[in-house]
C-alpha cells in the first residue's frame, strides 16, 4: 500500500480492535467512515477485506481463541466499512459501460473521418470548401491537378487565381451564395490553358468552425465542349453550306461560321484563278477589306504562303503590319493551292488542339461546298446558254424591255416564258406563259409550247386562232396541261394590239395622261384544260406614249396575300415609273415587289413603250429657257423608250445647240424666237434645233467654242445648215438595232 494505505490500516486495526471489545453503534459509525477514508483514498474492496481478516486472526491469536469459531460479529464492521465502496462500485459502473461506448464512437468516427479524407482524396473530381468569405480552406488532389492549385497553396483568397475573366467570376460568386447550384463555367489552368468545368456547389451551415460553408466539386468538360461543339459547327456548316452556289457565298459562310467558332476577331479568305491578276477574297465581316489589295501585306503573305500546303500552318502577323493582330491559324482549302484562309486573333494564344479539331472540320466542309460550287457554276454556265437559246434575245427592239426572275438556283431557267416575234410592217407577236411546274421539266414543256406558239404567229394566225392550237399542242405535250399563256399581236403604226388570255394574268397599259388598266376583255381557261374554241380575241388602242407590261403570276402572287392585292401593287408601281424607259420599268417593278428571301416562283416579264408623238418645244432663245427645254427633252426621251445614260449625253447634246442658239443666233440684237422638234423613228432619235437669226464668227477662246465638237462627240449624225431664214441644227441618236435576222410572216 501506499502512504494512504498504511494509515488506513493502522486506523482500520484501532477501529475493528474497539468494536470488537466493545460492540455498539458508536464504534459500528467508525466502520463507515473508514470506507469512505477507503473510497477517497482509492483502496480497493478487496484490500479492505484482506486487511480485515488479517487483523481478524491477530486479535484472536492474542485473546487465544480461534478466529473460525468466533460469533461472526466482526462482519457487521466488515459490512459497515464496504458500504460506502459497494455505493460507489454501483455508480461506477454506468459510468464504465458510457465511457466505452463513447471510446467505440470515437473510434468508430475517426476511423469514418480517415475513410472521408480518403473518399475525398480519391475522387477524380475536383473537391473543395469555401468559407463565408468565399476564401478555399480546403481542396483535394484532383482539384489541384485540374486547376493546377494544390492543397500545399491553401487558403485561397477572394478572387481565385483560376477565374480567369469577369464572367467566371461573376458565376462562382453565384455559386458561393446559392444554397445548390449547378453550371458550366470557364477557369484559367495554372499554366495559362483555358479550360471548362461542370461546378457542383451546396451549402453546408458549419465546417470545421467555419460557418457559411460551401463545399462543391469540379468536373472538366473541356473535350466533352468541344465535341459538341464540332458537332454544332459541323450542323450550321451544312445548313449554311447547302444554300450556299458560289464560291464567294461558300467562303463568306464558312468564315462567319468559323470565326465564331473559334473565337477569332477577324477571318478572310482568298481564291485564286488562272484569268485573274489577283486573287478574289472574302471576310467574315461585310465592313473588312473587300479586295486583295485593301488587305494589309502580312496577311496577304499569310494566305500566299499557305495556300500550297498540305498542314494547317499557325502564323504570327506583326501588330503594326495588321493592327489588333498578333496571331492566328491559316491553312489551304481543297487541293491545288488555289484558296486559303486565315484566322486572326487579338490576344496572345497557344494554339490548342481543339483549334484544329475546329479547322480541319471547317476545312473539310469548305472542301466539299467549293466542289459543289465549281460544280454549279458549269452547271450555270450550261442553264444559261439552255435559257439564252429558249428565251431569246434580252433586248428585242429599243421598244421593249424583257426579265427572266429564276426560283431555282443554279439552273436559272423554268417553266415562265417570255417572246417578241418580229412581223411584217412594224408588228410583233407578243407572248408570256406560263408551265406548271419548275426546274428542267417545266422548261422543257415550256420549250415546246414556245415554240409551237411562234410557229402559229409567224404564219400569221390570229391570237386567239394561236390559242385554239396551243390547247391541241398541249394535250399531246405530257405536263403542258393547266399552263396559262397571254398572245398578241402588236402594231406599232395604228398603236393597237390584239390579244387573247388562256387563263393568264391580265396584262397593265398606262398611258402618259391616263391610268393604269387591264386589258381583260379576252379572257379564258387554262390550256388542255376544257373544249372552248374558238378562244375570245379583243383589240385596245395604245395612246402615244403608253406602256405595256405583261408578266407571270410570280410577280403577284404571294402565299401572304391576295392575288388581286399584289396587281393593286404592281399597278401602283407600274403608275410611279410609267415616263421611264422599258427597262427602267421592268426593273422597278421587279424590284418593288421582291420578296425579302428572294421570289419564290419564277417571273417573266415584257414591257413595251409605244412611240410617242413627236415634241415640239417654241420659246425665246434667252438663257433662262434652257433648263425647261432640257426638262422637256429628257422627259420625251424616257417615253421614247431612250436608256437614262444614253438620254443623259443626248440632251446635253441638244442643249450645246440651244446655247449656241441663245448665244450666236441674235448677238447685238433682241433675242428672237427658237424651236425643238424631236421625233422617233425606229431605232433611230432625231432632233432639230432651230432660230432665225445668224450665227456671229465664234470669238477665239481657251474655254470656249467646243459646243460643236461635244455634239458631234455625242451624237451619229450632227448638220448645221444656214440661210437667209436662219440656222438649223440637225441631231442623230441611234440606238441599237434589234438583235433579230428580220420580219417573218405575212
Amino acid at each position: 500500500m501506499n502512504d494512504h494505505g498504511l494509515d488506513f490500516r493502522s486506523a482500520y486495526a484501532q477501529a475493528l480492535t474497539e468494536y470488537l471489545d466493545t460492540p455498539g453503534e458508536q464504534t459500528l459509525a467508525t466502520g463507515f467512515d473508514l470506507g469512505r477514508q477507503a473510497l477517497a483514498d482509492g483502496i480497493g474492496v478487496l484490500e479492505v477485506v484482506e486487511e480485515h481478516f488479517r487483523l481478524l486472526e491477530s486479535h484472536h491469536a492474542e485473546a487465544g481463541r480461534s478466529a473460525g469459531g468466533a460469533e461472526p460479529v466482526h462482519l457487521e464492521f466488515l459490512m459497515q466499512t464496504l458500504a460506502p465502496l459497494d455505493v460507489a462500485s454501483r455508480g461506477f459502473l454506468p459510468g464504465a459501460r458510457g465511457l466505452r461506448r463513447q471510446r467505440a464512437r470515437a473510434d468508430e468516427l475517426a476511423a469514418t473521418d480517415r475513410f472521408r479524407r480518403a473518399l475525398v482524396g480519391a475522387l477524380q473530381e475536383g473537391f473543395f470548401v469555401a468559407d463565408s468569405d468565399r476564401c478555399i480552406i480546403e481542396v483535394n488532389a484532383a482539384f489541384g491537378e485540374l486547376t493546377g492549385y494544390g492543397a500545399d497553396g491553401l487558403p485561397y483568397h477572394w478572387p481565385h487565381p483560376w477565374l480567369g475573366d469577369e464572367a467566371a467570376t461573376s458565376e462562382m460568386t453565384a455559386h458561393l451564395r446559392a444554397d445548390r447550384r449547378q453550371s458550366t463555367m470557364p477557369i484559367r489552368h495554372r499554366d495559362g490553358r483555358a479550360l471548362w468545368m461542370a461546378v457542383n456547389t451546396n451549402s453546408i451551415g458549419v465546417f470545421a468552425g467555419h460557418e457559411g460553408t460551401v463545399v462543391g466539386t469540379m468536373r472538366d468538360v473541356t473535350a466533352d465542349r468541344a465535341a459538341r461543339a464540332r458537332e454544332q459547327l459541323s450542323a450550321r456548316l451544312s445548313d449554311e453550306l447547302s444554300a450556299a452556289t458560289t464560291i464567294a457565298d461558300v467562303l463568306s459562310s464558312g468564315l462567319r461560321e468559323g470565326r465564331a467558332a473559334l473565337g477569332a476577331s477577324a477571318a478572310v479568305a482568298a481564291w485564286w484563278t488562272g484569268g485573274e491578276e489577283q486573287p478574289a477574297t472574302a471576310q467574315a465581316d461585310p465592313e473588312s477589306p473587300s479586295c486583295w489589295a485593301e488587305l494589309a501585306a502580312p496577311v496577304r503573305t499569310v494566305l500566299e504562303q499557305v495556300r500550297r500546303r498540305p498542314t494547317l500552318t499557325v502564323t504570327t502577323v506583326p501588330a503594326d503590319g495588321h493592327p489588333g493582330y498578333v496571331a492566328g491559324l491559316a491553312a489551304p482549302v481543297g487541293i491545288g493551292g488555289d484558296c486559303a484562309v486565315y484566322f486572326a486573333f487579338t490576344e496572345e494564344r497557344r494554339s490548342q488542339a481543339d483549334d484544329r479539331a475546329l479547322m480541319v472540320l471547317l476545312l473539310g466542309h469548305l472542301s466539299i461546298a467549293m466542289q459543289r460550287a465549281r460544280s454549279f457554276d458549269d452547271v450555270r454556265r450550261t442553264s444559261l446558254t439552255l435559257q439564252r437559246a429558249m428565251l431569246g434575245e434580252l433586248d428585242p427592239s429599243p421598244w421593249f424591255a424583257v426579265r427572266y426572275e429564276p426560283t431555282v438556283p443554279p439552273l436559272e431557267i423554268g417553266g415562265d416564258w417570255y417572246d417578241v416575234l418580229p412581223l411584217l410592217s412594224d408588228r410583233f407577236g407578243i407572248v408570256v406563259g406560263d408551265c406548271v411546274g419548275r426546274g428542267l421539266a417545266a422548261a422543257a414543256v415550256m420549250g415546246q409550247l414556245r415554240a409551237s406558239c411562234r410557229a402559229l404567229l409567224a404564219r400569221g394566225v390570229s391570237p386567239g386562232q394561236v390559242i385554239d392550237d396551243l390547247d391541241l399542242v398541249a394535250a399531246h405535250v405530257p405536263g403542258a396541261a393547266c399552263s396559262t399563256v397571254f398572245v398578241a399581236v402588236l402594231d406599232a403604226r395604228t398603236a393597237t394590239v390584239q390579244y387573247s388570255s388562256a387563263g393568264h394574268v391580265p396584262p397593265m397599259v398606262i398611258g402618259p395622261e391616263s391610268p393604269v388598266r387591264l386589258l381583260d376583255a379576252a379572257a379564258s381557261v387554262p390550256l388542255a384544260t376544257f373544249d372552248r374554241s374558238p378562244r375570245p380575241q379583243a383589240t385596245a388602242v395604245l395612246a402615244p406614249g403608253a406602256t405595256l407590261l405583261m408578266y407571270t403570276d410570280g410577280l403577284v402572287e404571294r402565299r401572304t396575300e391576295d392575288i388581286d392585292t399584289g396587281i393593286n401593287a404592281v399597278m401602283q408601281a407600274l403608275a410611279s415609273r410609267d415616263r421611264d424607259s422599258p427597262g427602267v420599268v421592268a426593273d422597278s417593278v421587279l424590284e418593288s415587289r421582291r420578296p425579302a428571301v428572294g421570289y419564290d416562283d419564277d417571273v417573266a416579264l415584257l414591257v413595251y413603250r409605244q412611240p410617242p408623238d413627236p415634241l415640239a418645244v417654241d420659246c425665246p432663245a434667252t438663257a433662262d429657257r434652257l433648263a425647261g427645254v432640257r426638262q422637256e427633252t429628257a422627259r420625251w426621251l424616257g417615253l421614247a423608250a431612250v436608256p437614262p445614260a444614253v438620254a443623259a449625253d443626248f440632251v446635253f447634246a441638244i442643249n450645246e445647240a440651244c446655247t449656241n442658239a441663245v448665244e450666236h443666233a441674235y448677238r447685238d440684237r433682241p433675242p428672237g424666237p427658237m424651236s425643238v422638234r424631236l421625233r422617233a423613228d425606229g431605232d433611230a432619235v432625231d432632233a432639230e434645233i432651230c432660230d432665225t437669226g445668224r450665227w456671229q464668227p465664234i470669238r477665239p477662246s481657251t474655254t470656249r467654242g467646243r459646243g460643236l465638237a461635244l455634239m458631234r462627240a455625242l451624237c451619229q449624225r450632227v448638220e448645221v445648215s444656214t440661210d437667209g431664214r436662219g440656222t438649223t441644227v440637225r441631231l442623230t441618236l441611234r440606238r441599237p438595232a434589234p438583235r433579230f435576222r428580220g420580219p417573218v410572216g405575212g
